[in-house]
């Protein structure tokens, strides 16, 4: 309903398609400056609490959206501005929202699980806009934001009540600038998030011209907020319809093979609803539109779900938001850009075109199931034994392991420490390096540095199931048997 109130509103402010379609850009444009904070801060500090600070915030920003609309005193670049407002808690509570769903159920369930959370978004899109229509024709936009505002108030009261599990508190405790950094290392270093956020970037820049233009597109053919209420609703119908059936889909068709097909589907959408000029057809392609959005956000959130640990899951989805709501921006301004300069119809069907032509990523970057692997950690490594404990913060660690294996191995070993080098820099080195002894042959020192002592004793709580067979592969060619010798080290200052 809210949606449905600003881009309405801002209809009846303009006629300028950049100042509608840039509603869904400053909507979207906090997750794109806030996506890392807010993911370190939905792994550091207390989950519940920070719901709650977010819920607070939009409860605020939405009532004086409410009030400043029903004064008329709103303007066009004021309504943007509060739209950015909102988006900033949206931004800082989405991580955290995603990050709590594996608290709530069981591993095996969490595909299922993503899925409802959609369906539950999209029983709202297909509810939400058609009664908005009918609020904003009666009562105006105002009425709309004070009842998103009320809204709120049963959010912050159901999480107000829930009760988290305890943290993990083995390991020491992270700051966020810090936590800001082990997510980025782990994203440049994770190929399977890396295929998800591509996947997911491709298909919300194409997708976005759909939701940016559908208010034009609606204005154009001579229809009021009912007809654009109704045709989200027919999009949010679809979703729900969809989401009916994905689960036996996905018994018989890989995550990748959904999101293509989905691709397909809602690029023809886009292209009919260039061209349709009949409500009566517009509706039912919709319809298709909703099905085929419910399956691939659904299908890209789980693989963003499943590639993610437990110690990084907040940081991993906020990257995905980021993708999501940057890409969903700037493809906003895109198509906007391009409806104002030439025609809508031609900007919605280049959008189709780019959906279509996405589909190249299939092949390279291909997502992951849940079941693939477990991201369960394996807590194995011994700890190291001081005589003096070091500096927990700002003393780089040197890390030194010592392989013996037969000559005529090498290359098979060296292949194997390429993934083994993958897993350290991932999990906390931000240095590493593999060497051999030449006058010796056959003995390889492996060493990675990591920026302090503390967030080595993380790095022994950042090992998954899934790394235990690179780890497995990796000590099968050390000679003697059991782990290398490994040495730890401590960077020294050294005065002048």
């Amino acid at each position: 309903m809210q949606d449905v109130g600003e881009s309405w509103l801002m209809v009846s402010l303009t006629k300028s398609p950049v100042l509608v379609a840039l509603v869904e850009t400053f909507g979207s444009l906090p997750v794109v400056l806030l996506a890392l904070p807010a993911g370190a801060l939905a792994d550091v500090i207390d989950r519940r609490r920070l719901l709650l600070i977010t819920q607070t915030w939009m409860l605020t920003v939405a009532a004086v959206m409410g009030v400043v609309t029903l004064s008329s005193t709103m303007t066009p670049w004021l309504l943007l501005l509060l739209t950015f407002t909102l988006g900033l808690g949206a931004a800082i509570n989405s991580p955290v929202w995603q990050a709590i769903i594996p608290e709530l159920v069981p591993q095996r369930e969490l595909a299922q699980a993503v899925t409802l959370v959609g369906v539950a978004f999209n029983v709202s899109r297909a509810v939400g806009p058609a009664i908005a229509g009918f609020l904003v024709a009666a009562a105006g936009p105002g009425f709309v934001f004070l009842l998103n505002a009320v809204s709120f108030v049963g959010v912050i009261a159901v999480v107000y009540r829930w009760q988290p599990p305890s943290a993990d508190r083995s390991s020491p405790p992270e700051h966020v600038f810090g936590a800001m950094r082990a997510g980025i290392r782990y994203v440049r270093n994770a190929p399977e998030v890396q295929a998800v956020l591509l996947r997911t970037g491709a298909f919300m820049f194409c997708a976005s011209g759909l939701w940016a233009l559908l208010p034009v597109r609606t204005r154009n053919l001579g229809l009021s907020s009912i007809g654009y209420g109704l045709f989200l609703g027919c999009i949010g119908a679809g979703a729900i319809a969809g989401a009916t059936f994905i689960p036996k889909l996905r018994e018989s068709a890989s995550n990748n093979l959904l999101v293509a097909a989905a691709a397909i589907v809602f690029a023809g959408a886009t292209a009919m609803l260039a061209h349709v000029r009949s409500p009566l057809l517009i509706g039912p392609t919709m319809l298709l539109a909703g099905v085929a959005w419910i399956t691939s956000i659904s299908n890209l959130n789980t693989a963003a779900q499943a590639a993610a640990p437990a110690w990084a899951r907040g940081r991993v989805l906020a990257m995905y938001s980021l993708v999501f709501g940057g890409s969903l921006a700037l493809g906003s301004a895109v198509w906007g850009t391009l409806a104002t300069r030439y025609s809508v119809a031609l900007a919605l069907d280049i959008a189709a075109v780019c959906s279509v032509l996405a589909l190249m990523l299939n092949g390279r970057y291909r997502l992951v199931r849940i079941e693939e692997f477990s991201l369960a950690p394996w807590v194995h490594w011994p700890e190291p034994v001081v005589v003096v404990q070091p500096e927990p913060e700002h003393v780089p660690v040197l890390v030194v392991l010592e392989y013996l294996i037969d000559p005529d191995r090498s290359t098979e070993f060296r292949k194997a420490m390429h993934d083994m080098r993958r897993v350290r820099r991932r999990d906390g080195a931000s240095r590493w390096g593999l060497y051999s002894d030449p006058s010796q042959p056959g003995r390889f020192v492996e060493t990675f540095i990591v920026e302090s002592w503390a967030e080595h004793m993380r790095q022994h709580a950042r090992i998954t199931q899934a790394d235990r067979a690179i780890e497995e592969k990796v000590l099968a060619f050390h000679l003697p048997g059991g782990v290398p010798k490994t040495t730890h080290l401590i960077s020294e200052h050294v005065p002048r």
